[in-house]
């Protein structure tokens, strides 16, 4: 049996939960075809969603096709909720990308082919909402060919003379054999296709299933799956509970197989700006747990397992520990997102709500959505997070009514500054008041772009202790630093425990956290602090009499931006500007 996990990817409107919708009932899934409109589509399973008509929440469906297996994942198309669709992107082994007909490729699409060329996933393209009177394939086409270049095929007549002429001008090796008289086979394109020089394009419309079918008989012939490891292997991308709270973490299996019952290990070095790993067993961070349960859902039902293999995405109770983006096993862990908040709301509370339970049920949200980063600001007594905009802004608030019972309500949201450093220094911590005592060296350089937080140690075990060193990198893991300049976050450095003593009487490990904070603290006070302010990286298509008026509020903005592009009646604008001013 083949398995397949495959992503449904699109700019919010473009049909993607249409599509979806279309292809499960292709698959002979469900008998009846369900609409976003009519708050009946199988994979919309959240109130809020049918409320509103979009994705919030990624969502999966197992389709049959065969001998495939094809895992469906349905993500959102918000820009709100792009966080959640960046998480699921760890686990695709091919991408759909929707591209309404009727708008063409629009700036979060664009977004997207970036990201998807990041995390190097396979993509077929299929183009929606074909049955428009304002659409044209061969000018579309053209679109996307200049946006994401000549691998971008038609695959609708995949045995013709001309198709195999477009597919072998995508390398030159391919080429050169076609020209010699050779012939390109199934397995060529295939090959292709999965080393992301060809990707495939498919015309239609969700709507009324129109080349659906077409597209899915394409997407099982060009597709393979990756080749499985012996051992066991899982990467989580997402934490979420069912409706009698029950923790769920949901994996993708790369290695091996899992049992009910099975022991499973985890606790890496995940770096995170507000490390979640800050309440797992032990100082070192590691932990074990069993896996009570598998389940495999499909929409909002689900079946339970007694084993999982390589290929399955599915969810697992009974650990409390997993975060996003962690790997089991053998498997590794992920990157950061790209994708992450860049405006921070205080929480306003009603007056007889506990503050300390409020802020429990926001680290409980915070572990199903970790780019919240709810932060305690002990001065002010209040909780912060988050947030992508004010549609994140609304559904948060719904869900914490829905799930604690209580209403809440966001200030203005403010710009998320971080900051960083630009030289080396090395910062000295001594905590020793009487009977205590506690010395730690740190080592902070500045990290790549993008880095975030790095911990290390690189002490000899004759100067300090390996469980003291242990004891040392929890510290610097369990809270978010800031710096010295708005004591906004710290990110993109690399700290290293380079020295440290303890009393063989007096210490206790509290002493080390006292000492920790304090090396961080006169470290950063040595050296050269930079302040990072976020930017918004810009796509605006305005008509072309008004492109002049554009440029002018953009200048305004203190943005920076190329020549505009001039297309027929339209001009088209891309640059970088600051979020304070947009």
């Amino acid at each position: 049996m083949r398995r397949l996990s495959v992503g449904i990817l699109a700019h919010v409107d473009a049909g993607k939960t249409t599509l979806s919708e279309s292809l499960i009932y292709e698959s002979g899934m469900i008998r009846t075809l369900g609409r976003v409109d009519n708050q009946n589509a199988f994979l919309d399973t959240e109130e809020l969603e049918r409320a509103r008509g979009i994705t919030i929440f990624s969502k999966q469906a197992v389709m049959r096709c065969g001998d495939t297996t094809i895992t469906l994942l349905d993500t959102p198309g918000h820009v709100d909720f792009s966080a959640e669709m960046e998480r699921t992107l760890w686990v695709m082994d091919y991408a759909v990308l929707v591209i309404s007909g009727a708008d063409g490729v629009q700036g979060h699409t664009l977004t997207l082919w970036r990201l998807l060329e990041r995390y190097g996933i396979p993509v077929f393209l299929f183009i929606n909402k074909m049955d428009r009177p304002d659409t044209d394939r061969d000018q579309i086409l053209q679109e996307i060919q200049r946006e994401f270049g000549e691998g971008c095929i038609c695959f609708e007549e995949d045995e013709k003379e001309v198709f195999y002429e477009q597919v072998a001008v995508c390398e030159d090796a391919l080429l050169e054999r076609y020209l010699e008289g050779g012939t390109i086979t199934k397995d060529d394109i295939k090959e292709r296709i999965a080393a992301r020089k060809i990707f495939p394009c498919f015309f239609g419309s969700a709507l009324h299933s129109d080349g659906v079918d077409r597209f899915l008989q394409g997407l099982l012939a060009y597709t393979t799956q990756p080749t499985a490891r012996l051992q066991f292997g899982a990467k989580v991308f997402k934490i979420a509970r069912d409706a009698q709270g029950n923790r769920l973490t949901y994996v993708k299996i790369t290695g091996g197989q899992l049992r009910v019952k099975d022991t499973v290990r985890g606790g890496s070095g995940m770096q995170s700006e507000r490390n979640p790993l800050e309440e797992r067993i032990g100082s070192s961070g590691m932990w074990e747990e069993k896996v009570n349960q598998i389940r495999v859902y499909s929409g909002e039902k689900y079946e339970t397992v007694g084993e999982a293999v390589s290929g399955m995405v599915c969810a697992l109770t009974g650990l409390t520990q997993t975060v996003p983006g962690e790997g089991l096993g053998i498997q590794e862990d992920s990157d950061l997102p790209v994708l992450e908040p860049v405006l921070t709301y205080t929480v306003e509370l009603p007056e007889d709500v506990d503050v300390a339970a409020m802020l429990a049920h926001f680290r409980q949200m915070e572990e199903e959505e970790p780019e919240l980063h709810v932060l305690w600001q002990e001065q002010t007594g209040s909780i912060q997070v988050k947030l992508m905009g004010e549609v994140q802004t609304d559904v948060l608030g719904r869900r914490i009514e829905e799930r604690f019972g209580v209403t809440v309500g966001f200030g203005t949201g403010q710009i998320a500054y971080k900051e960083t450093i630009a030289n080396v220094v090395e910062g000295i911590g001594h905590f020793e008041p009487l009977r205590h005592y506690a010395e730690v060296h740190l080592l902070m350089e500045p990290g790549e772009e993008g880095s975030g937080m790095q911990f290390l140690t690189d002490c000899s075990e004759d100067i300090l202790d390996r469980n003291w060193q242990r004891l040392i990198l929890t510290h610097l893991e369990e809270k978010e630093h800031v710096g010295v300049l708005t004591g906004s976050p710290l990110t993109d450095m690399r700290i290293t425990v380079v020295a440290g003593r303890a009393h063989t009487k007096h210490t206790e490990g509290g002493d080390f956290r006292q000492a920790t904070y304090r090396a961080v603290r006169q470290g950063l006070m040595q050296a050269q602090s930079v302040l990072l302010e976020p930017y918004y990286t810009f796509r605006l298509e305005v008509p072309s009499e008004m492109i002049g008026r554009a440029m002018t509020d953009l200048e305004h903005m203190s943005a920076a931006f190329d020549v505009p592009e001039l297309e027929e009646d339209r001009g088209v604008l891309s640059g970088v500007v600051p979020v304070a001013t947009m």
